[in-house]
């Protein structure tokens, strides 16, 4: 039987940074499904397969992201059950989270298959990618058992600390969907259909594996199939409590993306193809402080449970500085060196300039983000999810899309005016995450007090 790891005691920072390391490791390899299925099209493609698989891909990564949301409800659940010393109900944890997101697989895959057409449309794919990106959406949407498979069992493993466990797994299906990419393009010259197979095919590889591997491990507390895999009341509707409204966030977060490659997809093929390699690139630009956020929550909810709340702070503190310092050199490489990172996913001139203008606002954004990350981990590990779920809905859709509409009407119309819109809303984001976040300590001072209360008349009393 397998060990969680405990988090709430020792040092903080050291074990913060190997706890995180293994997930940055995994976002990575993540990214590089998409990643690599851009690559390869664009080397052996034209500029409407980029399009096409950036406007897909784009859309399936925000239903990915709701998904991974959810399984934040899971994973916090069974961090908290463990801080307090709950085995049994952590177990319980796992069981509901696995009839929630049954059922979520089945819905994402009778509504993309049959919907992939109005999506497309819905995305104003250009009418040279248009048919391809219907057969992207529909294809992965087949598969979306296994992308949901996957979250859950990696929001499991964050939940008992083990980040090494999904890194080993998601390296053998990135160098699957790798392996699949050149087949069934190179190889076979299939396409944007052939690059959307390669990545159901090693989603599936990582989900049999993962299984695999907890199979032959055991979990750390008792877990039946027959006794815990079930919708258990009170756990079950705590998973919806604290997923639901971080899913709700992401999804609406990534629905204003989805808004600004609608703008991008209105400008023509180049402009759809600069904003869909730069929003690739992104998704490596950003993984420091998405992994800094996961792995805060996993370790902030142990603290938590375990009502140390000091130490959860100091979680926050050792979290943005780290985060901020890896920001910063990011920005400097993605300002002033966008065009070299660009060139990587297109050989085309017009498609590299295009991208690297879009991102040089997302430089900026590097910054804001390494602070805003890292409070919401806090605060998701806090579950305090209701807030996540506000400031990230304030963001999106009183600053990013307003703004990224308004950009867009300023002729000549430029990609980092329009990409401007997101670090403004991230600043807005960081503000009031640094409010919430001094209204929260001054409630965790004051639970604490009120427990050293309550122990000293337990003594009192035990004496008595």
């Amino acid at each position: 039987m397998s060990k969680a790891l405990n988090f709430t005691e020792g040092k903080v920072f050291s074990p913060l940074i190997k706890f995180i390391v293994p997930i940055l490791l995994a976002l990575f390899l993540q990214s590089m499904y998409g990643a690599v299925d851009l690559l390869v099209v664009g080397q052996f493609g034209n500029a409407a397969d980029v399009s096409a698989v950036s406007t897909g891909s784009q859309v399936m990564t925000t239903i990915t992201v709701v998904i991974t949301g959810l399984t934040m409800g899971v994973t916090i659940l069974i961090g908290q059950k463990l801080g307090e010393g709950q085995p049994k109900e952590a177990g319980y944890a796992v069981g509901s989270g696995l009839c929630i997101f049954a059922i979520l697989a089945i819905i994402i895959t009778v509504f993309g298959i049959s919907l992939a057409g109005p999506i497309s449309k819905f995305m104003h794919a250009p009418a040279e990618a248009f048919d391809k990106t219907v057969d992207y959406v529909r294809i992965c949407s087949g598969g979306a058992i296994f992308i949901v498979g996957y979250n859950i069992i990696g929001g499991i493993f964050r939940g008992l600390g083990d980040s090494k466990t999904p890194l080993i797994t998601v390296t053998i299906a990135c160098i699957s969907n790798i392996i699949g990419d050149l087949i069934f393009v190179a190889v076979f010259n299939m396409g944007v259909a052939g690059v959307a197979y390669a990545t159901v095919i090693a989603q599936a590889i990582s989900v049999v594996l993962s299984l695999f591997i907890i199979k032959r491990r055991g979990l750390p507390f008792e877990f039946s199939p027959k006794t815990s895999i079930k919708f258990h009341k009170g756990i079950t509707s705590k998973i919806l409590k604290y997923g639901t409204p971080i899913a709700l966030q992401d999804g609406l977060v990534h629905l204003s993306f989805l808004v600004i490659m609608i703008i991008g997809n209105s400008m023509g093929v180049v402009a759809s193809a600069g904003i869909g390699v730069a929003e690739k690139l992104v998704g490596f630009i950003m993984l420091i402080p998405m992994a800094f956020s996961q792995g805060s929550s996993a370790f902030v909810a142990q603290n938590y449970g375990a009502k140390k709340y000091e130490r959860a702070k100091k979680v926050l503190l050792y979290s943005i500085s780290s985060s901020l310092f890896c920001g910063a050199i990011m920005f400097y490489i993605t300002f002033f060196h966008g065009y070299i990172l660009a060139g990587i996913f297109s050989t085309d001139t017009e498609v590299i300039l295009a991208s690297w203008d879009y991102l040089k606002a997302y430089a900026i954004d590097c910054l804001f983000t390494a602070i805003m990350f890292s409070m919401v981990g806090f605060f998701n590990g806090c579950g305090k999810t209701t807030f996540v779920m506000i400031q990230g809905i304030v963001g999106a859709f009183l600053v990013r899309i307003p703004v990224s509409y308004m950009m867009s009407k300023i002729v000549p119309v430029s990609l980092f005016n329009v990409g401007l819109a997101t670090p403004i809303s991230t600043f807005v984001q960081v503000i009031l995450c640094g409010i919430y976040f001094i209204f929260i300590s001054k409630q965790l001072s004051n639970t604490k007090v009120e427990d050293v209360v309550i122990d000293n008349i337990a003594c009192i009393d035990s004496v008595k």
